[in-house]
């Protein structure tokens, strides 16, 4: 007769949290900053369909690395949580915190109960009325939360892009200040810059998601900086052809004009107008991939791929 085999909790604990380490190491990293105008969000994301930042609510964001389809799920499920609170309760009943802490226990739960962990690591990130209402919630793999400062980075060369962030960042920055200390924190770090000798380039806008959560909208935070828009912000002129000047700064209306690219909208207006099909600009919810569809790292698509 054979004897069972027997491995200590402690054991299997640091088993399961080597296991997710070396999955969310895998995946290209996240930054989440604070600016002037709320909360701004980063990410090292060659996908065009399949998002690593999203809408939760109202004044509330999401970004995450590791296992698309487990940290989309996870999304998703955040989604009806907030719309169901709201609809109970009240909208303002919709917090961060409480977001936060349903993930913690989800994850606390799989990462005690089930053999094989869920490879995430989430960011929650609520814009208030002032910047120092602005809160930013990390969670772990094992169900971990901490409300963090002014940054957040995850994934990938997280501790790389920490301490390049940590010597750059100041509080108060204006948009373009604050997504141009991300990307260059990011592009250090980037394994795809890495053919260019350090030569200080940054990465691509085709390479990047962006998106923000602009405390001047009324109601709905959350915008997606794409196109035109993100390559002005950038530095990248060619990509603002045909776009009128000043239409990142001054904040042109939401509905564009004919042959205008949609950049981040009236801060005063309604989403009623404006964007493209699945860019996140304009009304209606954000799209993206049928939920459990993907399953590799960071989008990939066989779930043996990190990106």
């Amino acid at each position: 007769m054979t004897m069972p085999y027997y491995a200590s909790p402690e054991q299997l604990m640091r088993d399961r949290s080597e296991y997710a380490r070396k999955g969310i190491s895998r995946g290209r990293s996240v930054a989440v900053l604070t600016y002037a105008d709320g909360v701004l969000f980063i990410a090292e994301n060659p996908s065009s369909t399949l998002h690593k930042v999203g809408e939760i609510y109202d004044r509330i964001g999401f970004a995450a690395v590791g296992r698309y389809s487990e940290f989309e799920s996870l999304r998703v499920a955040g989604v009806r949580l907030a719309d169901v609170r709201g609809y109970s309760y009240n909208r303002r009943d919709v917090t961060g915190r409480v977001i936060a802490n349903a993930y913690a226990q989800t994850l606390g739960e799989i990462f005690t109960q089930q053999t094989k962990p869920f490879e995430v690591e989430l960011c929650v990130a609520e814009v208030g009325e002032t910047s120092e209402a602005d809160q930013l919630y990390r969670l772990t793999f094992d169900g971990s939360v901490v409300d963090e400062p002014d940054f957040i980075v995850m994934g990938g060369q997280a501790d790389a892009v920490t301490a390049h962030l940590r010597e750059n960042f100041r509080a108060g920055l204006d948009l373009r200040d604050a997504l141009m200390v991300g990307v260059r924190a990011l592009s250090a770090s980037s394994p795809a810059m890495s053919g260019n000798g350090g030569d200080g380039g940054l990465l691509p806008a085709g390479q990047l998601e962006v998106a923000v959560l602009d405390r001047r909208r009324p109601k709905r935070a959350f915008r997606r900086v794409v196109g035109a828009a993100l390559g002005s912000l950038l530095g990248d002129r060619s990509a603002g052809d045909g776009a009128a000047e000043g239409a990142t700064h001054a904040h042109t209306p939401s509905a564009p004009q004919p042959g205008t690219p949609a950049g981040l909208g009236d801060p005063a207006a309604p989403d009623t107008a404006g964007g493209t099909a699945g860019s996140g600009e304009g009304s209606g919810p954000q799209t993206g991939p049928a939920d459990g569809v993907g399953g590799g790292t960071d989008g990939g698509a066989d779930g043996a791929t990190s990106s």
